[in-house]
């Protein structure tokens, strides 16, 4: 793993804190949806970076909300991420490499811990890889481009994991996945199933009314439907 520094010789983890630990152990094993399984041959490689810090409301993740004006995915809340480049080498330097131009993260400062199962995005033919990783030195970030990234935001896990912000949107499809109103931003599609599933694995996920059904508000056209979401 590249980008800061790998759990230590000894299995320490470095400092890391206990609850990330299990969660990085934990999520290498994250169940794929059946409909997001990457077909033989897989697809174009992609890569986001789930980068988890402690900030003053306890542990907190980094999402960035896409400008209002792109062609595709335009105001979503997002994992900073994009297609892996041949320069790149792989997931890793990939996932860094976009949260560093879209949200200005300093990759000295982030410590990757475990890279997830891919995801296969079939409306845009993406494979995503999601990259976990852990904030071990946080500095100020914001949007690199704000032609393409609007803001940044440290959403903290318990304002995602609160019932009161969560919520079961139905596409115009027809199907339905969940989502989270945190602030300004509603989080849906792939980042939103990624969260759904990292709250659940780390322990955090809170009885909540999940069979209630909400459209999404006016203004929103997916482009795909469940699990498919920002990827650029």
């Amino acid at each position: 793993m590249t980008g800061g520094n790998p759990p230590a010789a000894d299995g320490s983890w470095g400092g890391v804190p206990g609850w990330l630990v299990s969660l990085a152990r934990s999520a290498s094993g994250m169940i794929v949806p059946r409909q997001m399984s990457p077909p033989p041959g897989g697809g174009r490689p992609a890569a986001v970076l789930i980068l988890f810090g402690e900030g003053p409301a306890g542990p907190d993740v980094l999402l960035v909300q896409r400008s209002p004006w792109l062609r595709r995915h335009a105001g979503q809340p997002a994992f900073p991420g994009g297609a892996i480049d041949a320069s790149d080498g792989g997931p890793v330097a990939a996932a860094l490499r976009e949260a560093a131009e879209e949200a200005r993260v300093d990759p000295s400062g982030v410590q990757v811990l475990a890279v997830l199962p891919e995801l296969f995005i079939a409306r845009s033919g993406f494979s995503v890889t999601p990259v976990l990783a852990w904030w071990r030195h946080p500095a100020p970030v914001g949007p690199g481009d704000p032609m393409e990234i609007s803001s940044v935001a440290r959403v903290p896990v318990s304002d995602l994991a609160d019932p009161a912000h969560r919520l079961t949107v139905r596409y115009p499809s027809g199907q339905a996945g969940p989502a989270f109103q945190v602030g300004d931003m509603l989080v849906w599609g792939f980042t939103a199933m990624v969260v759904d599933q990292l709250l659940a694995i780390g322990g955090w996920e809170l009885p909540w009314d999940a069979a209630t059904l909400h459209d999404l508000p006016p203004g929103i056209v997916p482009e795909a439907v469940h699990g498919q979401d920002p990827v650029p």
